[in-house]
């Protein structure tokens, strides 16, 4: 096995790396009132000491009341910047670079959940799935005040010295509620068509780019598939996926961060390419793709039956020696194995730990 195609750095006019490596962003809950403490720092520092390319932290909230659905999950403003500032210099001391993934949970947060559990949770149209109403639509004033929220997010990831911001809009949150038809069904500039549907995300790039301005990378984070339906798509066909990408690269994504449940799994029928392929192939743009590398199951399997056994990377190899994508983001087996990308590199797959279930409780 040659794995030298992993380390070859990575160089975009915005950001360089010294591999193609990339920690998959994990929600943990282990920041106690939402403030990262010394164990969350050591937790990322110990990740970028086994020579991981770009750290995309775990999702951290915007400041707004019903962005959170758990206290302990990170916040991103207030005492919590502090918390995430003692991350970056810690991770820059060994080396490493960092992105935060700016979040809200949007109408994934069940009533009473999260540090205001008698705020209403936001989502485009009261929708948690296709005809599944629970809450009432947000306003246009409410949109303006989460548009806010993340402009405010980007500009404080600047000012403490992160390397890049992600914006998560995949996976039946936020972001995505607005993306997905089934839980967007507004008649105003925010629902509609496929395109239309990206103008809340865009609106979102633009008053980013206003307050950070055009030079410091900015990553966006989408899925086809959704915590509400696994077998959902945004896209049925390239061209369609072509109308999404469009606005979205127009509005300032840097790269696309593009998230399935398997990398190996061809997008559209008649190609092999995976969904990031597809994506850096119709944009021009860099793409990190993810998906249970290195594990023979993929994360749902993984919680029922409690383990995933290691895998061998050749597929992986393949795909990046063929230039399907950029990056390849890497999740449980990192939780496993905080030397993950050393092993690769030695050839050491031997030594590569199982990932189990329960390390889901530790932050080692």
């Amino acid at each position: 096995m040659n794995s030298d195609v992993l380390f070859k750095p990575f160089s975009h006019p915005k950001l360089h790396l010294p591999n193609r490596i990339v920690m998959a962003p994990m929600t943990r809950q282990f920041s106690p009132n939402g403030i990262p403490d010394e164990n969350v720092e050591k937790y990322y520092r110990r990740r970028a000491e086994g020579n991981v390319g770009l750290i995309i932290t775990e999702g951290t909230t915007v400041n707004h009341k019903a962005a959170s659905s758990a206290v302990q999950i990170p916040c991103f403003h207030g005492e919590a910047l502090e918390g995430w500032e003692k991350v970056v210099k810690s991770v820059h001391d060994v080396g490493g670079k960092i992105a935060p993934q700016l979040w809200h949970v949007g109408g994934i947060r069940k009533p009473g959940e999260g540090p205001h559990p008698d705020y209403p949770s936001a989502t485009p149209s009261g929708l948690l799935g296709p005809d599944k109403k629970v809450l009432e639509p947000l306003s246009t004033a409410d949109i303006d005040e989460l548009i806010a929220a993340y402009a405010q997010a980007a500009a404080d990831a600047v000012r403490i010295g992160f390397d890049a911001i992600e914006l998560h809009g995949a996976h039946g949150y936020l972001i995505d509620n607005f993306f997905w038809e089934g839980t967007n069904q507004r008649d105003d500039k925010y629902g509609g068509s496929l395109q239309s549907r990206t103008r809340f995300a865009v609106e979102i790039m633009q008053a980013i780019r206003g307050e950070i301005g055009d030079d410091f990378p900015l990553i966006l984070r989408f899925s086809q598939w959704k915590q509400q339906d696994f077998e959902s798509k945004l896209a049925q066909t390239p061209d369609e996926l072509d109308q999404f990408l469009t606005p979205l690269s127009d509005a300032g994504v840097d790269i696309f961060h593009c998230s399935t449940r398997r990398f190996w799994e061809p997008e559209f029928e008649g190609s092999s390419l995976n969904l990031a392929g597809w994506v850096k192939q119709i944009t021009g743009k860099p793409t990190i793709s993810v998906g249970s590398v290195s594990l023979s199951e993929e994360f749902v399997a993984t919680y029922r039956d409690g383990s995933a056994e290691v895998a061998g990377i050749d597929e992986l190899l393949s795909r990046m020696e063929a230039d399907e994508f950029d990056l390849i983001a890497v999740g449980r087996a990192l939780l496993a194995n905080p030397d993950w990308a050393d092993k690769v590199r030695n050839n050491d797959m031997d030594s590569i730990k199982t990932f189990r279930k329960e390390q889901l409780t530790e932050l080692v």
